[in-house]
């Protein structure tokens, strides 16, 4: 019989009290029986609507009927066929928008909990399976992929599925892009990272770091080493500032690299190479995933206070509605409805405090959202000895600048098709080099876009 309960199952997690001093994964991840439990709440629909809410398409029912019948490694194998993350993807995707905002269940209650499941799933197998990947047969045709983030990363798993020889060049001396250097231990632990990447090279997927393309080796020149085609998932990691005064003190930092310096480098531990100011309190600038990270970062450093100061309302948080509880639950204060205006020196040149002033919400802007509107003479100071600009990133512009022919928007993504394809023949693209700053899971849905239509010319040639 289904489990007609109208709420889904809570996430089993740390509380706020412990999680909020140590690294450790703040979500424990849902047992057996609750897995089982939640999984009889799916009603196995037959048009599948959560389906046309996942960019990559996985057959979300009938991955949840093997729950119940528990096929476990057969829910795996249905994920699989999507997704080359899974247990990335049961962690941070923004299920909540995606597949559980189609879910029949989410009428008259809750959505089925199918970024639980799908985590359940992947690290069930991760615990119990043993056996080696077998990788495909080789068709004899090579790609490169350049950037091992979510989108090159999937690109890179769909062909090697197909047979391709597959080479993805990363920039940094540790893959994963930024699964590894922006989500936080507590959010995504790099050891799944690390796993996921280990099943695509034994696929016979190739990474070679510390390859900077662009410096190292131009796009065109990898084309003339061989490579019949290209796939650019370089991400967004040029940061964004407001341009207002004090951007350049000493205590300034952008998200990018806050989140690096702690994830990457372990700038956390005691005798890291890679130090951190221990600050005691800290301003974080912006309202989304990223600086959800940053101030709970900087709370687990030991900072005293950490705000939150978005110019808008709650409402219009872009976080995910699960990093904001979590944010709250260990004690970030949100000032919301506040704009910084100034960054405040000390006699040294040092972070004292943020002169900000407080905004009220006007008619919808181009985006939908209410755009804030001043308060007059609300000017008020926030005194702090640290501030991290987490208000969105762009794309790096040296492919660009070292690509003759790339057409690229005002704002440095890459134009594509549709279909990945760049103005440039074989040469493709996706995730947030295309798009700017975005989501795990449309970056990966891009990529596997990019693979299908690379696949197609290389076999048409």
């Amino acid at each position: 019989m289904p489990n007609m309960s109208l709420k889904k199952h809570e996430m089993p997690s740390q509380s706020p009290d412990i999680r909020k001093s140590n690294y450790s994964e703040v979500a424990l991840g849902y047992t057996e029986e609750i897995a089982l439990d939640e999984a009889e709440r799916c009603l196995n629909c037959k048009n599948m609507p959560c389906v046309s809410g996942c960019p990559v398409g996985i057959e979300i029912p009938r991955f949840i009927r093997k729950i119940c019948e528990k096929d476990y490694e057969g829910a795996y194998g249905v994920i699989s066929e999507a997704s080359s993350l899974p247990a990335v993807c049961g962690r941070v995707c923004p299920q909540e928008t995606q597949c559980e905002s189609k879910c029949v269940r989410g009428i008259k209650g809750e959505p089925v909990g199918i970024g639980r499941l799908e985590r359940f799933v992947a690290d069930r197998h991760n615990e119990t399976f043993t056996e080696h990947v077998t990788p495909p047969e080789k068709n004899g045709h090579r790609v490169a992929v350049i950037g091992s983030g979510p989108s090159g990363l999937t690109c890179a798993g769909d062909l090697a599925k197909k047979g391709y020889d597959v080479t993805v060049f990363e920039a940094l001396h540790t893959p994963g892009g930024v699964l590894v250097y922006g989500i936080p231990e507590f959010r995504l632990p790099k050891s799944i990272v690390s796993r996921e990447i280990s099943s695509l090279k034994e696929m016979g997927v190739k990474i070679e770091t510390n390859m900077v393309i662009g410096k190292v080796i131009s796009i065109d020149e990898l084309m003339e080493s061989g490579f019949e085609a290209v796939f650019i998932g370089t991400g967004a990691g040029l940061p964004r500032f407001m341009g207002i005064p004090g951007e350049n003190l000493c205590g300034v930092y952008s998200a990018n690299e806050f989140l690096t310096r702690i994830n990457l480098m372990k700038a956390y531990k005691d005798g890291s190479s890679t130090p951190i100011a221990r600050s005691r309190s800290v301003a974080v600038v912006g309202g989304g995933n990223v600086a959800m990270d940053a101030a709970r970062c900087a709370k687990r450093l030991g900072a005293e206070n950490v705000y939150i100061v978005y110019r808008r309302s709650e409402n219009e948080l872009p976080a995910r509605a699960e990093e904001v509880e979590h944010a709250k639950e260990e004690g970030i204060v949100f000032r919301l409805l506040t704009n910084p205006t100034e960054i405040l020196s000390d006699e040294k040149g040092n972070v004292r405090g943020i002169k900000c002033v407080e905004m009220e919400l006007g008619e919808p802007d181009s985006s939908g959202r209410r755009s804030p509107v001043v308060k007059q003479g609300s000017d008020f100071e926030i005194p702090l000895d640290c501030v991290i600009m987490a208000i969105g990133t762009s794309p790096n512009p040296l492919i660009k600048s070292t690509t003759e022919g790339l057409e690229v928007t005002k704002h440095g993504g890459i134009v594509t098709d549709g279909n990945g394809l760049t103005s440039r023949t074989a040469i493709y693209a996706g995730g947030d080099a295309v798009t700017g700053a975005a989501t795990v899971i449309l970056a990966m849905g891009a990529g596997k876009t990019a693979a299908k239509a690379i696949d197609e010319y290389i076999q048409q040639k």
